[in-house]
């Protein structure tokens, strides 16, 4: 038989296989976080009719005489760059700028990798994959605290119960903030009011009286003293003492200092609370000509509240929002990288796992290791080039027909050979 015509056959069956890799890519078209494949050739074993010999006797060198056997697939490569990103305005939905790939699993154990971020919580508040799901990786927010803090945690399924609740947090600090008026004359007073919260989350008013202290004794002091509109509250400075105190500013109206150092004001005697003790920071109060607007700034307690919304940002945050008004981290999505992905096994839905030649998962967080940025509300779309695809489908299929021609011919040499007996 003629070495052609296996020849001939060779291309025939790479040349369909490359077929199968392009009509796949163009299937794929659409697939959101599909990796186009590439196929490659490479000629095989070689049949050695004259080795090459080397200049001699006064003569040159021979080269090898060799005739190839056909054509193999040389790899099946896969297609790791960017694809276009589109919005879709859904808070669950993510999608990655940069290398960074999802991680999913399951309660037996599986791990997965996917760039197609179109997420969605289940009954139970899983954050798990639309079309097969699969749990979302990531880190938990501590409950209680809301500290989330991926590099002393190990990752685990994101989860995200609507309603669930924040409890109270009783207030440790109030910051004052404003003018104290320079021109006043001794006695004169400022009054300011902030609404703090004890450990049942019960609100209460505390009072701050600022008095205008005697030029005579101290140019530019002013007293403070602290009140509850509960009577039924003792208020004291912590120690047993008057909630009182002092608060002096330069010849320049700037803050100099206060007396206590660190002033604090206790409410005791709270039905079925602990005592609330508070913290004042007065470092942010002024004395100018000015007219008065002293006043109370932030406290950092608050109500019991209940979980009505989220929201997610390009570190893959997932932030809560509260019926209280408060907002804190709820989870933060892992993202893993890979020495070599394209060494990546396929599993189809679009998801990888790790090979033998992929290297093992870099877990971390978006926007550090070259694992990319996360765009929430949009979704990452397959990175097929159309008009490169229908142009290596016109180039396989002269690849093909010029193999199937070779075989023709090969046909017609034989048979020449066979009416030689005619």
């Amino acid at each position: 038989m003629l070495r052609s015509l296996f020849s001939g056959v060779s291309g025939l069956r790479n040349h369909q296989i490359r077929l199968d890799v392009i009509s796949n890519n163009i299937a794929n078209v659409n697939t959101i976080g599909f990796k186009g494949s590439r196929a490659t050739f490479r000629d095989v074993l070689y049949q050695t009719m004259l080795g090459a010999t080397a200049p001699q006797g006064g003569r040159g060198g021979i080269n090898p005489r060799q005739v190839g056997l056909g054509v193999s697939i040389g790899s099946i490569d896969s297609v790791m760059s960017q694809g276009n990103i589109e919005t879709t305005g859904r808070n669950t939905d993510l999608a990655i700028e940069g290398d960074g790939f999802f991680i999913l699993g399951d309660d037996n154990g599986a791990q997965f990798f996917t760039r197609a971020g179109a997420f969605s919580l289940d009954q139970v508040g899983n954050l798990v994959n639309a079309g097969n799901g699969l749990k979302v990786v990531g880190w938990n927010a501590d409950p209680t605290t809301g500290v989330l803090d991926p590099n002393n945690a190990v990752p685990g399924f994101i989860r995200i119960i609507r309603g669930q609740e924040m409890p109270p947090r009783a207030t440790t600090t109030v910051d004052y903030l404003g003018n104290l008026d320079a021109r006043e004359v001794t006695g004169a007073t400022r009054t300011a009011q902030k609404t703090v919260y004890d450990s049942l989350g019960n609100t209460h008013e505390l009072t701050i009286t600022f008095t205008k202290v005697d030029p005579a004794i101290h140019p530019n002091r002013w007293t403070w003293t602290a009140t509850c509109s509960d009577p039924t509250i003792t208020v004291d400075d912590g120690a047993g003492g008057v909630a009182t105190g002092t608060v002096d500013f330069t010849n320049g109206g700037a803050f100099e200092g206060e007396v206590p150092a660190t002033p604090t004001v206790r409410f005791s005697g709270i039905l079925g609370a602990d005592d609330l003790v508070m913290t004042l920071d007065f470092d942010h109060l002024t004395q100018y000509a000015s007219a008065a607007t002293a006043n109370a700034g932030e406290q950092d307690g608050y109500l019991r509240g209940s979980l009505t919304e989220f929201s997610m940002d390009t570190s893959g945050v997932i932030t809560g929002y509260y019926t209280n008004g408060r907002s804190r981290a709820l989870a933060q999505v892992a993202l893993a990288l890979f020495n070599n992905p394209e060494g990546l096994m396929r599993w189809g839905d679009t998801l990888f796992q790790e090979s033998n030649n992929s290297g093992v998962p870099q877990i971390g967080v978006a926007l550090s290791g070259g694992r990319g940025t996360l765009k929430p509300g949009a979704l990452e779309m397959s990175n097929v080039d159309l008009s490169q695809e229908f142009t290596n489908l016109i180039i396989t299929q002269r690849g093909f027909q010029a193999s199937s021609r070779v075989i023709t011919t090969s046909d017609e040499v034989l048979q020449e050979l066979v009416n030689l007996k005619r």
